[in-house]
């Protein structure tokens, strides 16, 4: 089996925490996995390289959306706390999975079962994206804003999709002429320039050794708690101005 070292692929995802909401749509993995491969040290890059079909040429952006279109996945397998999923069942979880495929990247997974590193790759790169969006660690009750209807300017949809997908296009459209190409030079620039003094802390972590979830999954709550919900009601309209999120793209990204 591979065995691949994470710390720089794990903490880069860290990065995006300004984004938006539960469960990306294409633009926000493509984002991540973008952002993190290049981030990537030469060993750790070779493996990933080594991890993919030979017709993507080392790149894995394009398949960060991958893991929405599996059906079915070993996703969780350890996990900490009270970690449950929204049916009630325990350690299942983001945060189980992120410990799980880090696992078997490692090469450390049990004997007992035979393991695809490929796809705990592509599993990892996209659930820390997702770990990180404040409405994929939510309140079961109403599934992360999905069961909350509200008008995104004039158009209908649930809150769960404003953040994933509706904010971000909106904000490329407004600012980088729809490409997410230039929504992503930004981050790398503020990376090395504005948020510089901030990485040490986003690499790091209380246990000493990266990935760490539960961390993560904090945050996000704390981001959903303080924003995301805040102001939002059943059939709510919902701007730039009564959100905030484009004025902190504004401020942040550009």
């Amino acid at each position: 089996m591979t065995s691949l070292k994470l710390p720089a692929l794990v903490a880069v995802f860290c990065f995006l925490f300004f984004l938006g909401a539960r469960g990306w749509g294409y633009d926000g993995h493509y984002a991540v996995c973008k952002i993190a491969q290049s981030r990537l040290s030469k060993p750790a890059s070779d493996a990933v390289a080594r991890l993919l079909p030979r017709h993507i040429g080392g790149n894995f952006t394009s398949l960060c959306i991958w893991a929405d279109r599996k059906s079915q996945n070993p996703l969780f397998e350890k996990s900490a706390g009270d970690c449950k999923d929204e049916d009630g069942e325990k350690r299942r979880c983001l945060t189980g999975a992120i410990n799980n495929y880090t696992t078997q990247l490692r090469g450390q997974g049990s004997s007992r079962h035979r393991y695809n590193p490929s796809e705990a790759l592509l599993f990892l790169s996209h659930f820390i994206g997702d770990i990180h969006r404040p409405l994929h660690v939510e309140f079961t009750t109403d599934k992360g804003g999905g069961n909350i209807d509200v008008h995104w300017y004039s158009r209908k949809q649930v809150l769960h999709n404003v953040g994933d997908e509706s904010i971000i296009l909106t904000a490329e459209e407004r600012y980088y002429r729809s490409h997410i190409q230039g929504l992503i030079s930004t981050i790398q620039q503020n990376i090395s320039s504005a948020w510089a003094d901030q990485v040490k802390e986003w690499e790091s972590c209380s246990s000493g050794e990266a990935p760490c979830p539960d961390t993560y999954a904090t945050e996000s709550v704390k981001a959903a708690c303080d924003w995301a919900y805040k102001g939002v009601s059943e059939g709510a309209a919902l701007d730039e101005e009564s959100v905030g999120s484009l004025p902190r793209y504004r401020s942040e990204f550009r």
